[in-house]
């Protein structure tokens, strides 16, 4: 399912060519084939690997593969299989490399990810991997929870989509969106502004909540665009969401297939990768589920990998970025409508998907990007505002 989760300069050509975990936390259960106690790679296994930088610091890439097999394993959570295509990820990266990968509690949010890395280490069950949005990634690395890495692809991925040491960089990305239910809908929105029209009493949803969420924080930024705010001052994103309750408009469920198919949520704010993504899957249930990137307020951003300082499996949760920022890990992002972040240098050495990349929902313009200091301050900004604004 696709669960509620959840800069460039370099991004711009393939932008205008083609023209984004969240609900429950982490279960306390511990899953099937883990301990509870300390991880047992530490010290022997994965001492070299819980210091590597690079592969190259193991003697290259086949010597941290060598080194993942003994491990075994990986333990991930957040990462729904319909996701910017993680089902299929996942099973490519097991059946190239006989790993089993633990995935836990799918539909969490960048938040219980961050909160997992702290609670449980030393555990077999803490998070090996992280994928977060932006400013989650920023506040983890400012707390010292990520190891530095470097994957083989490394001088590929644009500067200002990568922490200079490694403790984090951007992996796939898209654009703020609203999807509709075209059958139950008569008209649907394509803007913000649409969304405050009468029509939509009670319809209006969003992927999660954005104190916890990165796709939900950034339909807020994105509200705030729409509405004469800036990356500087997201205070009009909230006074929307104000004005979309106080209409009757906005509708708390989180929005899932689920949800959708039950005509819950007929109307979701979302990345555009996740919306896409339901129509297909939804065409048997009787849905005409359509996508559009609202024109007052484009906001595009990409999600971060980090590898958790104390991972229990340090060269597998290596092995599983060089794979993720592979050609093929690239394209499989692609796949599942996501925009991968050295698309434009697959592009240019032709390695790209084509039939995959000429799917992605249309766009115009070239979009800005936010610096890290503008997003700590606009999740400042949510997590005192956000209650006030909606009332949860």
């Amino acid at each position: 399912m696709i669960a509620s989760r959840a800069r460039l300069a370099g991004l711009a050509a393939f932008l205008l060519a083609g023209a984004t975990a969240c609900g429950a936390a982490p279960t306390a259960e511990t899953p099937s084939g883990t301990s509870s106690g300390a991880a047992p790679g530490g010290a022997s296994a994965g001492g070299a690997a819980a210091t590597a930088t690079s592969a190259t610091d193991l003697g290259g890439l086949d010597k941290l593969v060598e080194a993942a097999k003994k491990e075994g394993k990986l333990h991930v959570i957040a990462l729904p299989p319909d996701w910017a295509n993680y089902g299929k990820i996942i099973e490519a990266f097991t059946a190239k490399y006989g790993i089993e990968i633990e995935s836990e509690t799918p539909d969490a949010a960048s938040a219980d990810e961050i909160n997992a890395v702290k609670t449980r280490k030393g555990q077999d069950r803490a998070p090996d991997v992280l994928d977060l949005g932006q400013s989650f990634a920023i506040s983890g690395a400012a707390e010292g929870l990520f190891a530095p890495y470097k994957v083989q692809t490394w001088d590929k991925i644009p500067a200002n989509q990568k922490e200079p040491s490694g403790l984090w960089f951007n992996d796939y990305g898209g654009y703020v969106s609203i999807g509709c239910d075209a059958k139950k809908i008569a008209k649907c929105p394509e803007t913000f502004a649409d969304l405050l029209k009468p029509e939509y009493k009670g319809k209006v949803a969003m992927n999660g909540n954005p104190t916890k969420s990165g796709s939900a924080f950034a339909g807020v930024y994105a509200a705030a665009l729409a509405n004469g705010g800036s990356f500087d001052d997201i205070q009009p994103g909230l006074e929307f969401f104000k004005k979309l309750k106080a209409s009757g408009n906005f509708n708390p469920v989180e929005t899932t297939p689920a949800t959708i198919e039950k005509g819950e949520t007929q109307i979701s704010i979302d990345w555009d990768y996740n919306n896409a993504a339901y129509a297909p899957k939804l065409v048997d249930k009787g849905l005409d589920w359509k996508t559009v990137i609202p024109s007052d307020g484009r906001y595009f951003q990409l999600y971060a990998q980090a590898i958790n300082k104390d991972a229990p499996h340090p060269a597998a949760a290596r092995l599983w970025q060089e794979f993720l920022y592979s050609t093929e890990g690239q394209n499989l992002y692609l796949g599942g409508f996501a925009r991968p972040v050295l698309l434009p240098a697959m592009k240019a050495d032709g390695s790209v998907d084509k039939a995959a990349e000429a799917n992605l929902p249309p766009v115009e313009g070239e979009p800005t990007f936010p610096t890290d200091a503008q997003i700590t301050k606009a999740k400042e900004a949510l997590a005192t505002g956000w209650g006030a604004a909606v009332g949860g």
